[in-house]
Order: structure tokens, then C-alpha cells, then sequence
């Protein structure tokens, strides 16, 4: 069994993420596993930057191979925000409810009752100093006019997909079938078999 390091401590990621990778034959290890590492400071200008940087920081870190993402929301109306500021948008404290009223604040000063997004998803894999592999996902949607849905986490209750005519937290188990996650582990996967000699 080769290791993996999947370098997030977001539940949510972590249980897409192993759904995604599941029947590898992989030991899928996350940083609880390493409770000495610390966390790095995210300082890329774009997702893949940051990627790389956690990627080859927590492969030096763990010893191990390590897949690491960063993943946010692009709001057009808002030039592209939060993008890699997602998960910090409003302060490191902020609820995602917090975070939603902010959108929708942003939005009406804009004179915008909704506006195209995407998700964007990019990851690399690290061992040792090098990158071995990365992808990129996303999902193009609009931001719906109120939150809904109770699924999924983060910014999916104000994500809609016109396509499933609903949030990606109403959409359930179809979510993963169209996610920027799902897009980008599935480049993974593919790699991963091909590296792995996974006889389909």
C-alpha cells in the first residue's frame, strides 16, 4: 500500500476526497496523523500556487506523499473575490453565514441581484522537494438569490447549478458528479492508477 498524505483538516474535503480515492490501493493518512506539523501560511496569488507550496511543504514535513488543494469561489460581480480568500473571507472567525450576508452585500452594491461564479479546485501532489503531479477542476454556476439546502458545506447553500436547478446543497450525492473537487481528484485518480499500475 503506498501512503498518501491528503493535507486538509476540513472534514467536509476529507469525505469527498476519500470517496473519491476510495478502492486505490492506497493508506489514505490526513494531518492528524501528524500532530507535530504545523500549518504554513498560505502566501500564492492564485489556488495552484497555493497548492504547490502546502503540497511540497507537508510532503517535507510528513516524509510521505502528499496531495494537497486549495479550492474557493470566484464571484464575477465582485472581480473574481473571494477566490483564494474563500476560506478567510471576513476574517478567520467569520461563519459561512457571516461570509454569505457579505457576498450578498457585496452584490447589492454592485447593483447586482445575482452573478455568475464558479468553484475552482486546484491540487498537486508532492514527494520529497518535487511536484509530481497537478490538476485543476471547476464548476460554473451563479450565486442564488438565498441560501439553500443544508448539504454539502462551505459556499455550496449560495452555489446554484442551473443544470440540476438547485444549490449544490440540495444536490446530494449528484454534487460529487460535477464538483470542482470531484473534477480535479478524478485527474487524480486516473494519475494515481497509471503510477500505481491499477489494472482497471
Amino acid at each position: 500500500m503506498t501512503a498518501l498524505v491528503v493535507a486538509t483538516t476540513n472534514q467536509g474535503k476529507l469525505r469527498e476526497i476519500r470517496e473519491l480515492l476510495a478502492g486505490l490501493p492506497i493508506e489514505v493518512r490526513t494531518l492528524a496523523d501528524y500532530p507535530a506539523v504545523t500549518t504554513p501560511e498560505e502566501t500564492g496569488s492564485t489556488f495552484a500556487e497555493n497548492a504547490r507550496e502546502k503540497a511540497l511543504y507537508y510532503a517535507a514535513a510528513t516524509g510521505t506523499m502528499t496531495v494537497a488543494e486549495d479550492s474557493g469561489l470566484e464571484v464575477d460581480a465582485m472581480g473574481g473575490a473571494p477566490g483564494v480568500q474563500s476560506a478567510r473571507f471576513g476574517g478567520e472567525q467569520s461563519t459561512y453565514p457571516e461570509k454569505f450576508a457579505l457576498i450578498y452585500d457585496a452584490l447589492e452594491r454592485a447593483g447586482a441581484a445575482t452573478s455568475s461564479a464558479r468553484f475552482v479546485c486546484a491540487l498537486a501532489v508532492a514527494d520529497a522537494n518535487e511536484v509530481l503531479f497537478e490538476a485543476r477542476g471547476t464548476v460554473e454556476g451563479e450565486i442564488a438569490p438565498e441560501p439553500r439546502g443544508d448539504g454539502g458545506f462551505g459556499y455550496d447553500p449560495i452555489f446554484y447549478y442551473p443544470p440540476f436547478r438547485c444549490t449544490l446543497a440540495e444536490a446530494g450525492d449528484r454534487k460529487s458528479t460535477v464538483s470542482h473537487r470531484g473534477a480535479a481528484f478524478r485527474q487524480l485518480r486516473d494519475w494515481l492508477e497509471r503510477t500505481l499500475n491499477v489494472k482497471g
